[in-house]
């Protein structure tokens, strides 16, 4: 597959980028797509949600009545779950909600991901991402050159690209990425991928 390359300007340079076809023209799997982006948002959880059971409430342990003979339901001690202030039957505990996916299928939900956006022609490839300065103007510019701006942004860069970061981290639903940090979640998360020319040699031989 290959792609037009753009400047900064969103001129086209009459270069073309080669897109490994292993990577960005495969048959999409959507359930590791699934499974992937599941086992991503699943390890971003804290897990440390907690609620006192019946043991846990500060209160009297004393029956408050006798069990038979008063005509009323058989009950306990004050913490009781029935009751207002009581213990919470069942309540969540702390847990680890992290699970293991195996690399192989982790790699076809990445590859996949890519193809379904390269389909969709939501995959850009530019020349550079470059910034002088620390401006977010610049970058606006950039975003409106390249018809992204008023879309969800992923910028995908080589190395760390500082001042690129720091132009565009005020800018809403823009997000900037190494090519080695690249993962399904995050390219799914996007409708719009710039991959600048340098990173596109890391991201096809993942």
């Amino acid at each position: 597959m290959e792609l037009a390359i753009y400047n900064k300007e969103g001129q086209d340079t009459g270069r073309k980028a080669l897109l490994n076809d292993s990577v960005f023209a495969i048959e999409p799997n959507e359930h590791a797509v699934y499974l992937d982006v599941k086992q991503y948002l699943a390890n971003q959880r804290q897990g440390t949600h907690k609620s006192k059971e019946r043991s846990e409430v500060s209160g009297s342990t004393r029956k408050l009545h006798k069990q038979k003979g008063g005509g009323g339901s058989r009950i306990g001690d004050i913490n009781s779950p029935v009751l207002v202030g009581g213990g919470r039957v069942f309540g969540p505990r702390p847990r680890d909600y992290r699970f293991k996916l195996n690399i192989k299928t982790k790699q076809l939900a990445r590859r996949s991901a890519l193809s379904l956006k390269a389909n969709q022609n939501e995959i850009i490839i530019v020349e550079n991402l470059n910034i002088d300065a620390v401006k977010t103007k610049e970058y606006v510019k950039i975003a409106k050159n390249l018809k992204v701006d008023g879309k969800k942004v992923l910028l995908v860069s080589a190395d760390q690209n500082k001042n690129l970061y720091l132009s565009a981290r005020n800018v809403p639903n823009t997000r900037l990425v190494n090519a080695a940090d690249l993962n399904t979640y995050i390219v799914m998360n996007h409708n719009a991928i710039v991959i600048t020319e340098a990173s596109l040699e890391i991201i096809n031989n993942l």
